[in-house]
């Protein structure tokens, strides 16, 4: 089925995940708006989808910045003319495994600075039009180390957590509008940050584009009931929460 003119925006879109993610909800019809740090991957990105046939509208930006998210969905609302879907996937992971012990203060801080202030500012920017429309799917990417403590994943962790809480939070915040908001869990995957979190890694990973299909889901019409859930995209079963 393809979505007509839905408009799905998606932060860290150029590599990864992300771009996993727009590639799927191109295919399936969906309008993209698309945002990265990098203008040289960004443009390359855009051109790819445009090429089978997707209506792009890309912008330059660091997500953790205030001014760059106003512009972005400044941009993106005067295109498209609004944002019916959420994806808050951009982070980082800092400088690889590290106990925290000696973990660099400047990394500590540039890794809570963009996982946790990429989410806030975005959906703080985007809510009031999905308030004003009385529609609106917010996802934000979140790990299994948002749950569980592991050594040397200290901050990236740290910031996941930060990230679950503010998802709660929002929900109960949202409960009396018709924006609903949910948290999935990718799993590992073959990306360029697992081969910073796990060097030499000698185990399977799942690709990226295999793991897209809960975001879908929790975008569409199918769970409109689904409200303040976190989903296993690994284990993931259509129409099963």
């Amino acid at each position: 089925m393809r979505i007509e003119n839905q408009v799905v925006m998606i932060t860290g879109a150029t590599k990864g995940l992300g771009k996993a993610l727009a590639f799927a909800f191109a295919q399936k019809g969906y309008r993209l708006a698309i945002c990265a740090r990098s203008e040289d991957q960004l443009v390359e990105v855009k051109n790819e989808l445009e090429e089978i046939g997707a209506e792009v509208v890309a912008v330059k930006a660091d997500t953790s910045n205030e001014q760059d998210v106003d512009r972005f969905v400044s941009v993106v609302e005067s295109v498209f003319g609004r944002i019916d879907v959420l994806i808050n996937n951009a982070s980082i992971f800092g400088p690889g495994p590290t106990l925290l012990l000696d973990f660099p203060n400047a990394d500590f801080a540039e890794v809570l600075r963009v996982n946790v202030l990429n989410p806030f500012l975005v959906t703080k920017r985007v809510l009031p039009g999905m308030i004003t429309r009385d529609h609106g799917s917010i996802i934000n990417v979140t790990s299994e180390a948002g749950r569980t403590g592991f050594a040397e994943w200290g901050v990236y962790g740290i910031s996941k957590f930060a990230v679950e809480g503010l998802t709660q939070t929002w929900v109960e915040e949202l409960q009396d509008t018709n924006v609903r908001m949910n948290m999935v869990d990718p799993g590992e995957m073959d990306t360029e940050m697992h081969e910073i979190a796990v060097p030499n890694c000698d185990y399977e990973l799942a690709k990226p584009e295999n793991v897209v299909d809960v975001f879908l889901y929790l975008a569409s019409s199918d769970a409109l009931g689904v409200n303040g859930s976190r989903l296993q995209a690994q284990q993931f079963v259509r129409g099963e929460v």
